[in-house]
């Protein structure tokens, strides 16, 4: 088959996966491998290898990355469960004061939070920061939806663990030590001049108070008893008022304790050490960072390479989470977040497995070594080409992690061709899904209602603020692409 046949299929298979994604609703599983059928039977692979490459790029991804999503999605739903996350928010006011909040919650949800699934962190920690908006002063509101937007959707892409950044890894092959270091070096100065772009505007009459603010909804909701402590659903309740500055409620913990309805668990919860609620996810990524470094340094210590293995540092850090999370909360509530875990990471597992079928049947009809052809001369092609397919892809789609995996298993075959690191092009494909999260995402329509906002301030806080952050990362990966 000529080149011009393999890459006019391999977009009418993407471009049919996207159709059948927005426009029939079919589920993105169903899509992505209705797509791969289609490229591979176009691409003349015939039925039998058609269908032994979907399966078997599904099951390796699986070998790659499965117990590592699964692992983390579980340490993430049982620290959720222990109330930690409000706590360390809390704590963060406390240090750096309310004016640098937007900057540490932002950095804090966006590195150390992102075991956490999603969707969960962000209905755990929105109605606080709600609360918090007003500590800020002016814009409080338009500056900590705007950080929580970019801190969670540039986590989930580029922090490990965070389940998009752990997919992209396993289909890029990448180290796990290796992402966690890059994507570190990556997310923390894209959020910071990210939330300092977007504050600059929001000054400059870029925010709308009376347009782009609605509070109907949450006070509605606050009003319906924001004093109850969360269970460990899936809806949390809403975080309760905050005494003033440097004030203690009665119970302790900063938080007012209203009609006296705090759960003693949630009290129980307060008195233990924050620290030692984290230490266990803390020690994981230590310890893959630390095999990283071992590798590159070529420093041969067969202990800490076993500790380092990324599977082996988060199971460890599964299992400290949950001794200390039940000394905390009970082993009744730490069995809770591990079932409501299991059915978080199903739909990851099998979306992640699926975009490895696709990035196997794209690499069986030979689009890399034709794509390699094109990009020998540069690396930075590439970088800005799967960038612009992973953004186009989330315009259309309105998900973060199909669209950077589809888009890095789309060029992933080109890596090796032209000797481009594939943390680079994880990272890039990361960035791409970033831009414009809009009306298709369920993201937007929760930020919208948890802030405090109207469509339209989503629209500039959310869909602009993140699209920022897109931007801010690519040009910031181009010039590593020059170093490494």
């Amino acid at each position: 088959m000529s080149d011009i046949a393999v890459l006019i299929n391999t977009a009418v298979a993407v471009l049919a996966a996207v159709v059948l994604i927005v426009r029939f609703r079919v589920n993105p599983v169903i899509a992505l491998v209705i797509g791969s059928v289609y490229l591979g039977l176009a691409a003349g692979l015939g039925v039998e290898k058609t269908v032994k490459t979907i399966t078997s790029g599904f099951g390796e991804i699986m070998v790659d990355v499965g117990l590592l999503i699964a692992f983390g999605v579980l340490m993430g739903s049982i620290l959720n469960q222990t109330g930690a996350i409000r706590r360390l928010v809390e704590h963060l006011l406390n240090t750096f004061g309310p004016k640098r909040l937007p900057y540490t919650m932002g950095l804090a949800i966006g590195t150390l939070l992102q075991s956490i699934f999603l969707d969960v962190l962000l209905v755990i920690s929105a109605p606080l920061a709600r609360k918090l908006a007003p500590r800020i002063g002016k814009l409080g509101t338009a500056r900590m939806a705007t950080a929580m937007a970019i801190a969670l959707e540039c986590g989930i892409v580029f922090t490990v663990p965070g389940v998009a950044s752990l997919a992209l890894a396993g289909l890029l092959n990448v180290p796990l030590g290796k992402m966690l270091l890059f994507g570190l070096l990556l997310v923390i100065p894209t959020i910071i001049i990210s939330i300092a772009i977007m504050t600059f505007l929001f000054r400059r009459g870029f925010w709308n108070e009376a347009k782009d603010e609605d509070h109907t909804f949450v006070e509605e909701e606050d009003k319906e008893g924001e004093e109850e402590a969360y269970d460990g659903g899936a809806k949390p309740a809403p975080a309760a008022g905050l005494q003033p500055a440097g004030g203690k409620a009665a119970n302790g913990t900063g938080l007012k304790a209203g009609n006296g309805t705090v759960a003693v668990a949630e009290r129980e919860t307060k008195q233990f050490p924050l620290l030692l609620l984290f230490a266990p996810l803390m020690t994981s990524l230590l310890l893959i960072g630390a095999g990283a470094i071992l590798e590159i340094l070529k420093i041969d210590a067969e202990w800490m390479k076993l500790l380092g293995e990324p599977v082996i540092a988060l199971l460890i850090g599964l299992i400290g989470t949950c001794l200390v999370a039940r000394s905390a909360v009970g082993q009744k509530r730490v069995e809770e977040a591990i079932t409501v875990g299991f059915k978080e990471s199903g739909q990851i597992l099998i979306l992640t497995g699926v975009g490895g079928s696709l990035a196997a049947t794209v690499a069986a009809a030979g689009l890399g070594d034709i794509l390699g052809g094109f990009f020998s001369a540069s690396t930075v092609a590439p970088l800005l080409v799967v960038w612009a397919i992973a953004a186009v892809l989330h315009i259309a789609v309105g998900s973060v992690t199909l669209s950077a995996i589809t888009a890095a298993g789309l060029l992933a075959p080109i890596a090796p061709a032209i000797g481009l690191d594939p943390v680079l092009l994880a990272l890039a494909a990361g960035a791409g899904s970033l831009f414009m999260v809009h009306v298709t995402s369920n993201t937007f329509w929760l930020l919208q209602s948890l802030l405090g906002q109207s469509v339209r301030g989503a629209l500039k806080s959310v869909t602009v603020g993140v699209s920022v952050a897109s931007v801010v990362a690519i040009l910031l990966i181009l010039p590593m692409s020059l170093l490494f």
